[in-house]
């Protein structure tokens, strides 16, 4: 192979890979399973020594050490059915541009995973098929049917996934950085791989199963395995095969910086994640262990989950290092628990490695609050959606301020009248949905009032006194106020109680259970991502980047918002066109791009006034060690792309999905008008940024209720990553009158688009 185009990085790996010691029964057994299946000679993909050579026997066996032979037998035949999948499909539909024939070959996969082993399947037609259903039969009879449905959703997911890349393989696009983390979880598989992780070890609790410590755990897992591939497979993929799918590509594209440099920020995500999941391990997993009530059996159960994934890690890096596949001249692991062999081996110091880890931790927790940055800075926001006002403005400002008073939200010392009005959230219901009546309006303004209420509430009321446990009970009360199938709800007791229970019933009065119980959980993902954020100030850590992005989401509201949107649309879409890819593509894109742009806004009230810490500019200055406005202008990149892919898929993408689904005549005006929903929101949103007070230094500065102590100089960060960025502001911030802390002003979720009447 020719010259490396970059110096593989010092990877973060403290966990030891392990060999099974089955290994030579697994690569006799998925041989000879594989010649069974039809995939080798004759097949047209694989030749027997096409397998040898990709060996995933070694694989497998590096990555589940410590399960018996049939267990790593039947973990290497998985493995060998999906690398086959990826040849197959590449050969059969990609390379010929069949579209039609790759969905229908899609379509029949999911009926080789029946949950219930009695219901027949059909007869295999390709290896492909006869693979998965002798592969099912023999896996799910020793799991439950939850993993059943979990895993069998994983799979399809990365078989879907096929199709997008098929219908985008000629565009030539490179992804931007969010994009390529979503994308590349559900193509490259390592869901997947944890669902056989759950196999090889313990199986998931159900639970705790779809729980954020659970998931967190899952998808930092995923993130690490694939930008580690991506570091490894770069000269492969795009100096050889011209593939645009890769981390270090997508990095070196987006900041427009050297290979080197990108590969070394791909390396620095790595890092975060795998701290982030270590992070997660040690202090969210056994909160939520005690607040579940897990038993013995359950909690061994998660740890054994957990060790497997450590081991999974440490087995996928050691196979890198030795597959013939990648390139891997001079890769070392930062690992302090592995004596290192080899050149220069004697010169090698532990104890740095052992401190570079821990200064890679420490730095988020390095955060001075209250820090005078001056007023936000406010570059142009691409915004090609024109704004629309509702007539119904004027009136609704009237009615909110009357349902705020009869509630009690201005009677409890968070709000007052002159902060209702600064906010004027009918504004923004005003610019999110222009076409509602006047009653869909107010209702509107009151679901963003009463977020933006518990956003404030949390913080002062909980946050002040660092007190998690009431915050947790606050949570619980509020879920307890949505009723789902007839139970009773609690007696609200304060002003947020209130609130929940009457818009709750006005609401729901029209819904199913199914959407009733849609609504409640996003609800539910809202206030739990605000305790979330409460246990960051208490541990004064910054977030792990990707973390933050994706619970950005849910402090946003965004699920809460989708919810009474799609409610509207009723059964004109189909709930399998809301889960397609690209249609969770263009909805995330339209939330990350309002998301980012409120922290762009929010900046001085948050961090100068508020001593908040969840903001993405402070989150790229911290992680880069960069100032202010080189965090802002990578932020405002990002946005930037944001709505760029909001377009491309709206252009390129969601028809292909309307076709694949054979939507009626109907169904598509219900979806154009659902993006028309998306578009006023982002819209709007940007008005009432532009236009509100609550953002300006005159308003901050006269209403600002925080005590903002005379706080040392940050220390020095050194900078580590190529944007040139001047020193970071280091000035003190400013002595302000004494009393408790600010609570910190919201960060708003926006309002749902509501049915039009």
């Amino acid at each position: 192979m020719t010259q490396q185009p970059f110096e593989l990085p010092h990877f973060y790996m403290p966990y030891p890979a392990r060999l099974n010691p089955h290994l030579d029964e697994a690569r006799t057994h998925c041989a000879a399973w594989a010649r069974e299946m039809g995939m080798l000679e004759g097949s047209g993909i694989w030749e027997r020594a096409d397998l040898d050579a990709h060996d995933y026997g070694l694989l497998c066996a590096y990555t589940h050490p410590d399960c018996d032979g049939p267990a790593l037998s039947l973990i290497t035949d998985w493995y060998v059915w999906v690398f086959f999948f990826d040849d197959h499909f590449l050969e059969t539909f990609k390379r010929g541009q069949d579209r039609a024939g790759g969905k229908a070959y899609l379509d029949r996969l999911p009926l080789f995973m029946p949950l219930d082993l009695a219901t027949p399947v059909p007869e295999p037609h390709n290896p492909v098929e006869a693979g998965l259903a002798d592969l099912w039969a023999r896996t799910v009879p020793s799991m439950t049917e939850d993993w059943r449905r979990r895993f069998a959703l994983a799979t399809e997911h990365l078989l879907n996934e096929s199709l997008w890349e098929l219908s985008n393989i000629n565009e030539g696009r490179i992804a931007n950085p969010v994009e390529y983390i979503e994308m590349r979880r559900k193509v490259g598989g390592a869901p997947w791989s944890a669902g056989l992780v759950e196999y090889a070890t313990a199986e998931v609790p159900a639970v705790v199963a779809g729980s954020r410590p659970l998931r967190v755990l899952m998808e930092t897992f995923s993130d690490a395995v694939h930008l580690r591939n991506d570091l490894f497979s770069y000269q492969r993929e795009v100096e050889d095969e011209g593939e645009l799918s890769n981390g270090v590509l997508v990095l070196e594209t987006f900041f427009g910086c050297t290979t080197q440099e990108a590969a070394d920020t791909v390396n620095d995500v790595l890092t975060s994640r795998l701290h982030q999941f270590e992070h997660t391990a040690l202090t969210e997993v056994p909160a939520l262990a005690v607040e579940h009530g897990l038993a013995p059996d359950q909690l061994a159960a998660v740890a054994a989950y957990t060790k497997g994934l450590q081991d999974w890690q440490s087995g996928g890096h050691e196979w890198h290092l030795r597959s013939s596949r990648y390139m891997n001249r001079n890769a070392r692991s930062d690992s302090p628990w592995q004596r290192p062999t080899g050149p220069g081996a004697s010169a090698a110091d532990v104890g740095a490695l052992l401190a570079a880890a821990g200064a890679e931790r420490l730095r988020a927790h390095t955060h001075v609050p209250y820090r005078k940055v001056g007023p936000s800075l406010l570059p142009d926001f691409p915004m090609p959606y024109p704004l629309a006002l509702s007539p119904h403005l004027d009136r609704t400002r009237g009615t909110l301020l009357d349902w705020c008073r009869r509630t009690g939200i201005l009677a409890e010392g968070v709000w007052d009248e002159d902060k209702l009005a600064a906010y004027d959230l009918a504004l923004c219901s005003a610019g999110l949905d222009p076409d509602a009546t006047p009653e869909a309006l107010d209702l509107s303004a009151q679901w963003l009032a009463f977020g933006t209420y518990g956003d404030d509430y949390y913080p002062l009321v909980h946050g002040h006194r660092r007190d998690l446990a009431a915050a947790r009970l606050t949570t619980a009360r509020l879920s307890a106020c949505m009723p789902v199938d007839g139970e009773t709800a609690i007696a609200p007791r304060d002003a947020m109680e209130r609130a929940l229970s009457d818009l709750w019933a006005r609401t729901t009065a029209r819904m199913t259970a199914d959407e009733r119980r849609a609504l409640k959980q996003a609800v539910d993902s809202m206030t739990e991502s605000w305790v979330w954020e409460l246990a960051n100030q208490v541990q004064n850590r910054i977030p792990d980047p990707v973390d933050y992005l994706e619970m950005r989401r849910a402090t946003f509201g965004s699920d809460l918002t989708l919810s009474l949107c799609r409610t509207g649309y009723g059964p004109a879409i189909p709930p399998e066109v809301y889960r397609s890819g690209p249609v969770r593509s263009l909805e995330n894109a339209a939330i990350d791009y309002a998301c980012l742009l409120n922290d762009v806004f929010s900046y001085q009230k948050e961090i100068e006034y508020e001593g908040e810490m969840h903001n993405a500019i402070l989150v790229v200055q911290h992680f880069f060690g960069i100032d202010y406005p080189a965090a802002l202008a990578v932020v405002h990149d990002l946005l930037t792309q944001r709505m760029r892919q909001f377009e491309h898929v709206l252009a390129h993408e969601l028809p292909l999905v309307q076709d694949d689904f054979r939507l009626s005549r109907e169904s598509r005006a219900a979806v154009d008008g659902y993006v028309r929903d998306l578009q006023n929101w982002m819209a709007g949103i940007l008005n009432w940024h532009r236009t509100v007070d609550r953002y300006k230094d005159e308003w901050l500065s006269r209403r600002a209720h925080a005590f903002l102590p005379d706080h040392p100089p940050a220390p020095a960060v050194s900078p580590r990553h190529p944007l040139s960025p001047a020193p970071p502001d280091r000035s003190p911030a400013p002595a302000g009158p004494a009393g408790p802390p600010a609570f910190r002003l919201p960060v708003h979720p926006p309002a749902p688009a509501l049915p039009v009447g």
